[in-house]
């Protein structure tokens, strides 16, 4: 729209514009601009792999795609050398392939899409709620309910830009299933199972909660957790229909070590 690519009636769309009924709009598709980020051969986790997509187990601390102050060393980065030009483009230049995300300190599976056609079939079934995502955590004290959800909308923060919140304003609806595994000493072992995929949803939803993800210094205690190094969450399960054989797919990954060693910790 910035560039005058989108149209409405042969003018160029302003952001304040108000459509009517019957306004013709025309989108010009600009060409695909060359990826400028850099391959490097940093080993991948590969769960699964086929020609159009992959599901990859992403280390705790890995960043997903370049971004200010992680210009390299990737998991994008990752990705090009492991594919070279065989990543889907739908998602922009700096993040060639990556169809949904997970936070630098979140572990665990995310899906990669190889083409176009399947970076679409994922996204829809993202949009339309179908895609299975479920991760484990470990949350500060004991919740009141063995099971629950939280349906609470998730926007940015009034005050600090670099965090999310349960607001009503300027936020979009967020809709998360839990269920506690274990309570422990001072702490609950929980699965949470998304019906949304909002920006740190679960990080906000337990922290709104009252009872935040252990080692997550945004949300909860700014005072670090002692050889947790960030926030105890892992995307342990992605379930999808696969875009080119309609087949309904589903992967499940460990738990990685931090985390046990956590829950270790915790039971003694």
């Amino acid at each position: 729209m910035e560039q005058g690519l989108i149209t409405v009636n042969g003018k160029p769309l302003t952001k304040n514009a108000h459509l009517k009924p019957d306004d013709e709009i025309t989108v010009i598709v600009p060409d695909a601009v060359p990826d400028d980020v850099v391959p490097q051969a940093i080993p991948l986790d590969i769960v699964y792999e086929d020609a159009d997509l992959l599901v990859v187990n992403k280390p705790k601390g890995m960043v997903v795609h370049p971004a200010a102050g992680h210009a390299d060393g990737t998991l994008v980065n990752a990705l090009l050398a492991h594919c070279g030009d065989s990543l889907s483009g739908i998602g922009g230049v700096t993040r060639p392939g990556i169809v949904h995300r997970i936070d630098k300190d979140t572990s665990g599976l995310l899906m990669v899409a190889k083409n176009d056609k399947a970076h679409q079939g994922l996204a829809a079934q993202i949009k339309e709620h179908s895609f299975t995502r479920v991760y484990e955590t470990v949350v500060v004290g004991h919740l009141r309910e063995q099971s629950g959800t939280v349906d609470k909308p998730i926007g940015r923060h009034p005050t600090d830009r670099k965090r999310m919140a349960v607001t009503a304003k300027n936020s979009r609806n967020a809709v998360s299933h839990y269920e506690v595994l274990e309570r422990l000493n001072g702490y609950d072992h929980v699965r949470v199972k998304l019906e949304t995929g909002r920006t740190h949803q679960i990080r906000v939803h337990m922290a709104a909660l009252g009872h935040p993800v252990a080692g997550d210094t945004v949300y909860g205690s700014s005072k670090p957790i002692p050889g947790l190094e960030g926030q105890c969450l892992h995307a342990r399960t992605v379930g999808f229909v696969h875009p080119q054989t309609g087949e309904y797919m589903e992967f499940t990954s460990e738990l990685p070590p931090y985390f046990t060693a956590f829950l270790q910790k915790i039971s003694d």
